[in-house]
């Protein structure tokens, strides 16, 4: 094969989008030091793999597996909250009730600005 279409992997991989994810995760896998299965006739990666893909050298499952293994490395993993504020402000309610009753309770007024501030 002198060179690689994509009419001609289209027929081992009919959609497009799932064509272009094998070949580029295969040739992730060759710049990673993986086997070749066919003479790379000073080919780049990206047409190395394209070849395998129509020649049929390669396993679709596995190409998809290794893919997807590849996808969830880089999963971000929820933690919990470490802190839980209305939990924290509902302890601090229930010490400030036990301390010093209903008035430690109440929250404090803001002091008022007296009339004179307010006109100037």
């Amino acid at each position: 094969m002198a060179r690689v279409t994509v009419e001609d992997c289209i027929l081992q991989v009919p959609n497009r989008f799932e064509l272009v994810m094998y070949a580029a995760q295969r040739a992730r896998d060759i710049s990673a030091g993986a086997p070749i299965t066919l003479d790379r006739d000073r080919d780049k990666n990206p047409v190395v793999a394209l070849r395998e893909i129509a020649e049929e050298k390669l396993d679709h499952g596995q190409l998809k597996d290794e893919l997807i293994a590849g996808m969830q490395k880089h999963a971000d993993i929820d933690k919990p909250e470490e802190v839980n504020e209305m939990a924290e402000l509902e302890q601090e309610l229930a010490a400030a009730l036990a301390q010093g009753g209903a008035e430690a309770a109440q929250p404090k007024a803001l002091p008022m600005a007296e009339e004179d501030e307010i006109a100037e």
